[in-house]
């Protein structure tokens, strides 16, 4: 009897201890849910800045009593509080404030001088400064309507903003305000970014307007007519009284806002307007604003708006006149990437894509050029700047992996080009102001991200954030294979297959696909995922491959193979796509007749063709689609397909309206009822020609989300319909 129980108690332990071994598998809920989600890419390191002397960064944290920002000595790990939620508080009562608003007030930090010493904050409708050294604050404006875009000169003496889409200037001594524009209403934006400007040449997020002279005496801006572009209405149904949207939103051919460049005075307040008569009003774009570093020239790119080319120009206050220092084409188009990066002689870097590959140039002050410094088949992503006390350029590049940055260094004359990281796996670098150090974020595709410290060369100085995540080994998660297929021209396009845990290459097993496609926008890389990557592991868990291809004019290998999408968007990814199925179903373990894809945006309208265009997949999952290119704002779309007017056949042949009557397989379409981007618009054309086909389909609205479904609740409802309707068709 004892031996008996004895071998059970043996028999119980054993496998509790396999059961205790055994892998989770993974759940919606984990991934997704509001609540109950973990933490997979645990807490990396994010927004560090450093300090003006280069011996340290400055860190903000959140905490019990408030925000603090702190300053640590990058060498020695000492911290020193430079900005004390509580202490500004304080501050902030002995004006007036109540310690409730007050203490709001502390919270709303809107910018932050260079040196540290000042710091913007805002209440509903005011700006005040606090002041680091005196631990004082002051009130700048006061009255009833919000400041946007607030922010200090370079002195950080004046803060700058809008008001009623007028600009403005406020001297922090005097409280003297200067009104430079008065013309300001709802169509006239002065220092104020223009949607379709602020979404397409200056990035998203990026509404300013308005740029500051080095010598903070002068203020370069915008002034934008939207009063001829058409107005695009959203409603807020979820309101018992609709709240409606009316967004000036140029659809491709249609007329883009006219602007102006001028430069307001902070002197008299007087407002010069710059000479760029040599463009026609109709037919050109400011993409970007800059100032020469004397503060004596406005430097500016404008291009045509079909933008073949671009023009950089320097246009001098004292003689008023504008000197073309270049002019850049391509075999394509030309898209802005940055400002000249100036150097204390009055040269500049330069970063162009002109060859098919972008590159760094070092230009003379007179426009001509002095070297290419970087050159070869492969491209530098971000550009970090120069050390020119010891020559050298810092950038990430793609020279050792098109699918994963690395850090690099490279003397001004285009010799010594060093690799400056060699973990396996994507980099981007945070560089001091003096170039002796830099903050490394680096991930791959199984790890998320961590952050170190480095020496100018590259040695590592200390970890900073390792941000290990054990729990990831505690989930039955595959290692993702990276491929390389080539299509029907021999071109090598990149790949991801996640097979399920336990693979058995005798089984067959259907296969999911994820695209984005668009121009030189590769989804496939050596770096952390996060939820999507998440996602798409539980779907492998559940029996799919996952299959990530990127076509060629996607793949980040150079803007030359971008260019073979021009003036047809998606037809030759469509081709690209289907090679990548043609090899899925050589492998003796893919079943052929299960193939999904799915993806989002451009993503969208690449998995709506392939289903309208083709027989290859079953199944397909199409969010936030554009259905025809001529219902998409202008300057993206014609930056690639020219105006309907000049390739109509481009936008007939790309267009799946047109085409929804050979939709074949299952379709769920989904989009956001606020979505001020890729409007709804879009979907439900598509729906109403697939209505008139006899088509049967899925459809899935979001109330009041934009492009993006970003509330945690329809995220996660989200997420659970596209699982659940994967499992059930595929």
């Amino acid at each position: 009897m004892r031996k008996t129980i004895w071998l059970l108690v043996v028999t119980l332990a054993f496998s509790s201890l396999a059961f205790s071994q055994e892998k989770l598998s993974l759940s919606i809920d984990d991934i997704y849910h509001p609540q109950k989600k973990v933490a997979f890419s645990g807490f990396p390191t994010y927004g560090l800045r450093w300090s003006k002397d280069g011996k340290g960064f400055v860190e903000a944290r959140r905490e019990k009593s408030g925000i603090k920002i702190v300053q640590v000595d990058s060498a020695s790990g000492e911290e020193i509080v430079i900005y004390d939620g509580l202490a500004v508080a304080t501050a902030l009562t002995k004006i007036e404030e109540t310690p409730e608003e007050a203490a709001k007030i502390a919270m709303r930090i809107v910018n932050q001088s260079e040196d540290n010493q000042n710091f913007l904050l805002s209440s509903d409708a005011d700006l005040y400064v606090y002041n680091v050294p005196t631990k004082t604050a002051k009130r700048v404006t006061n009255d009833q309507i919000t400041e946007l875009e607030a922010g200090f000169s370079p002195d950080a003496k004046k803060v700058s903003y809008v008001r009623g889409n007028n600009l403005y200037a406020v001297d922090i001594a005097t409280g003297v305000e200067t009104q430079f524009t008065r013309d300001g209403d709802k169509n006239t934006l002065n220092g104020y970014l223009a949607w379709v400007y602020e979404e397409e040449l200056y990035g998203r997020g990026q509404n300013r307007g308005y740029w500051w002279s080095p010598d903070s005496m002068k203020i370069a801006f915008l002034r934008t007519d939207d009063s001829t572009v058409p107005k695009f209405v959203l409603a807020d149904d979820t309101e018992t009284n609709q709240e409606i949207e009316d967004t000036n939103y140029p659809q491709a051919g249609d007329p883009n806002p006219y602007v102006t460049l001028n430069v307001a005075s902070l002197g008299d307040g007087k407002v010069t307007k710059v000479d760029t008569s040599k463009y026609k009003e109709a037919d050109f774009l400011v993409s970007r604003v800059d100032w020469s570093p004397d503060s004596t020239k406005v430097v500016y790119q404008g291009q045509n708006r079909v933008q073949t080319y671009l023009d950089l120009n320097a246009y001098d206050l004292t003689s008023k006149t504008t000197n073309t220092l270049f002019k850049e084409t391509s075999k394509a188009w030309v898209e802005a990437i940055d400002n000249p990066h100036w150097l204390k002689d009055g040269s500049f870097i330069w970063e162009s894509k002109s060859s098919g590959w972008q590159h760094l140039y070092h230009y003379g002050k007179d426009g001509k050029l002095i070297k290419q410094i970087t050159n070869g088949d492969w491209e530098v992503q971000s550009f970090y700047g120069v050390d020119e006390k010891n020559g050298f350029a810092y950038f990430s590049a793609t020279e050792h992996s098109h699918i994963a940055p690395q850090i690099y260094r490279i003397k001004l004359d285009g010799t010594g080009l060093t690799r400056l990281t060699k973990k396996e796996g994507s980099y981007s670098a945070n560089f001091n102001p003096t170039f002796t150090n830099f903050v490394a974020s680096w991930s791959d595709i199984n790890t998320p991200p961590q952050t170190s410290l480095h020496t100018a060369d590259g040695k590592l100085v200390k970890v900073i954030n390792e941000n290990k995540v054990e729990l990831l080994s505690k989930y039955n998660l595959s290692k993702p294979e990276f491929l390389k297929v080539k299509n029907r021209d021999g071109f090598e396009l990149e790949a991801i297959m996640i097979k399920p845990p336990n693979f058995d290459a005798t089984k067959k097993y259907p296969v999911m696909s994820f695209v984005y496609g668009g121009p030189h926008a590769p989804q496939v890389k050596n770096a952390w995922g996060g939820s999507n990557y998440m996602f798409h592991q539980m779907l492998a868990q559940k029996g799919y491959i996952i299959w990530i291809l990127d076509p060629r004019s996607a793949s980040g290998k150079g803007e030359k193979e971008t260019w073979t999408a021009y003036k047809q968007l998606g037809n030759t990814e469509f081709l690209d796509l289907e090679d990548g199925v043609k090899y899925l179903k050589s492998q003796p373990f893919v079943d052929g007749e299960r193939i999904g894809i799915r993806g989002w945006s451009y993503g969208g309208f690449m998995t709506a063709y392939a289903l309208t265009h083709g027989k290859s997949f079953k199944v397909g999952i199409a969010g936030g689609t554009v259905s025809d290119w001529a219902l998409y704002d202008s300057i993206y779309t014609e930056r690639y397909m020219l105006t309907p007017e000049e390739n109509p056949n481009g936008y007939a042949k790309t267009s799946i309206l047109d085409d929804a009557a050979n939709l074949h397989g299952k379709l769920l379409l989904i989009h956001g009822a606020m979505d001020n981007n890729v409007h709804m618009q879009n979907t439900t054309k598509f729906i109403y020609e697939l209505q008139k086909a006899g088509k049967q389909f899925d459809l899935m609205i979001y109330p009041t989300q934009r492009h993006g479904v970003s509330n945690p609740d329809q995220v996660y409802h989200l997420y659970t319909m596209m699982g659940d309707y994967i499992l059930k068709n595929l």
